[in-house]
């Protein structure tokens, strides 16, 4: 049986090999025949192979690029966490303690680091900033304040109600020149059960715009003597509270510029922002701003006029702008100058011609009012008296003023002001008075030997009208002080009255009613002459992202509201289609 399946087995096997052999021969007879005798052939087709050929490349290349157009339209190109932005600001940086700023530099490096116990937000409205909560009694004069949980300083310490306590101390100490001493006044403020509790000497229906001042770590400036507070090392190097912190400064030469390098605060309580870093380089002069964003050393700046548009020769700079709550006013000094006749200051008011004035500054908006037709709602502001500069010269001589004592314009050099001040000096010439102008760097050298001794008879300068239409700070008697606001020395009892009235009142039509008797009386005494609302025109690189447009800003300083998700580094990312 064996023997037997060994020999099928070979018969087998010679059937395969006879068929593989036959297989073989038929194969290369049919590609001998099919293919190797026609490859003569080929020239006679070789156009037709060549279009086919190009056909199958053309389908593949435009499956490749149908991919790739798929592809983009998937993906779309965001902003990301990283990156620097750097911002060009205007005068010196003395001082990084925030009740000392007063130059652009300064002020926006304040915004950068401290937060406030409230803060305009996006709708231009006072909103919560390190308080979690603020209400008030029946008769407006308590106002209790509770902070948020969990709110921490640069250095990892817990921000406290004695650091709030420390801040108004220092703010109402006469030895310390700050811009918040006139909100605060008379005010005092307890810890009472973990929470805040302020007491004012008179109602005020909107305290809580009185709460927008950067606080102080208590824990490290405690045994600080409120005079000596400007020279402490916290000045040069604070521990901060707001979206960044302070790394580090870089002097430039011996002028006194200096780019101060900060980083994002990990303990912020809004969480820390998505750039790696925020640069201000405090330049001394706007030339130089304008040199730096032409040359792409700076990414942004808000320093510069719509004037100054035609300068910028970089394609990659482009100018937004939008109005701010700030006037610039010509205040005239009713305590003590030329300026305590009223027939003088009605006369001037009647005889300098606005138009001429406003020329040189552009797009801005005119401004007649101390109040903005935003804040207030009333159907007609009282009249402004007709341009008359022959009447007006004809009052002046009646007055028989000393000609040999001029009088003294003080404003700022920067912005607009001095051709402002030429053009007012020019015109107040023309009406026949003798006039000098003093212009100096702004600054605290200008508060201390200026603002603060009411060292003018003309003050040229802007001013912060506020989310809240309260000008209780610029024009009550109270505030006739060298820490106060009163820029004018304004003393009227109807004016002081109507603002204290309208600031116990918090129906908004009986507001709106004593706000327009001040009007009245405001006009009709001419403490100030109005000029125009400023704008703030930003000029910033195209490929970064900074504050939104849509934003309402009062100050300029607003701008940061939301420096959290300011952004310089993009990436690509697929959306689900």
């Amino acid at each position: 049986m064996e023997q037997g399946i060994k020999s099928s087995g070979h018969k087998i096997v010679r059937r395969v090999s006879r068929f593989s052999r036959r297989a073989g021969a038929e194969g290369k007879e049919h590609i001998r025949e099919n293919f190797i005798d026609r490859i003569s052939h080929v020239k006679n087709v070789r156009l037709l192979i060549l279009e086919w050929a190009l056909l199958v490349l053309a389908i593949i290349m435009l499956s490749v690029t149908q991919s790739f157009l798929y592809a983009e339209s998937y993906a779309v190109t965001t902003f990301t966490s990283g990156g620097t932005y750097s911002e060009a600001t205007l005068g010196r940086v003395n001082s990084l303690n925030p009740l000392f700023a007063t130059t652009s530099s300064e002020k926006a490096l304040s915004r950068l680091m401290f937060q406030t116990l409230t803060s305009v937000d996006y709708s231009g409205h006072i909103g919560l900033g390190l308080a979690d909560s603020i209400t008030t009694d029946d008769s407006g004069l308590v106002w209790t304040v509770k902070l948020r949980d969990g709110l921490k300083w640069s250095d990892g310490e817990p921000i406290t109600n004695a650091d709030v306590i420390y801040t108004v101390g220092v703010i109402q100490s006469p030895s310390v020149i700050t811009s918040y001493s006139s909100n605060l006044t008379g005010i005092t403020v307890a810890d009472v059960d973990g929470s805040l509790v302020f007491t004012l000497p008179a109602p005020y229906s909107n305290f809580s715009s009185a709460l927008e001042f950067p606080i102080l770590p208590s824990h490290i400036l405690s045994d600080v003597s409120p005079s000596l507070l400007l020279e402490n090392n916290f000045s040069s190097t604070p521990v901060t509270s707001g979206p960044f912190t302070y790394n580090a400064s870089q002097s430039i030469g011996s002028a006194g510029e200096k780019i101060v390098y900060l980083t994002p605060n990990k303990s912020y309580y809004k969480g820390a922002p998505l750039l790696d870093s925020f640069a201000v380089h405090a330049y001394l002069t706007t030339d130089d701003i304008i040199t730096a964003l032409n040359s792409g050393s700076v990414t942004a700046s808000a320093e510069l006029l719509p004037t100054d548009a035609d300068k910028i020769t970089s394609t990659s700079i482009y100018e937004k702008q939008t109005a701010l709550n700030s006037g610039v006013f010509i205040f005239f000094n009713t305590g003590y100058s030329a300026f305590s006749s009223k027939p003088l200051r009605k006369a001037v008011q009647q005889g300098i011609d606005m138009r001429s004035l406003r020329a040189p500054v552009g797009d801005e908006a005119d401004l007649d009012y101390p109040l903005l037709s935003t804040q207030i709602d009333i159907e007609k502001f009282p009249d402004l008296p007709e341009y008359d500069p022959e009447t007006a010269k004809e009052e002046i001589k009646k007055l028989n003023l000393n000609s040999d004592v001029p009088i003294r314009i003080a404003t700022v050099d920067s912005g607009y002001f001095p051709a402002l001040a030429d053009n007012l000096k020019f015109q107040l010439e023309n009406l026949g008075l003798t006039v000098e102008v003093n212009m100096m760097a702004p600054g605290q050298d200008f508060l201390v030997n200026v603002i603060r001794p009411r060292n003018y008879d003309i003050l040229l300068y802007e001013i912060e009208l506020g989310s809240d239409p309260d000008l209780f700070a610029y024009y009550h008697a109270s505030q006739v002080t060298e820490n106060g606001l009163n820029l004018s020395n304004y003393n009227s009892a109807m004016a002081s009255d109507a603002l204290l009235a309208a600031r116990r009142t918090i129906d908004p039509s009986l507001r709106n009613a004593k706000y327009s008797a001040f009007l009245k009386t405001w006009v009709e005494d001419v403490p100030a002459i109005g000029i125009y609302q400023v704008n703030l025109s930003y000029f910033v690189n195209k490929n970064v992202r900074s504050f939104s447009e849509d934003n309402r800003l009062v100050t300029a300083t607003d701008r940061f509201t939301d420096v959290s998700f300011w952004a310089t580094e993009k990436t690509s990312k697929n959306r689900t289609p």
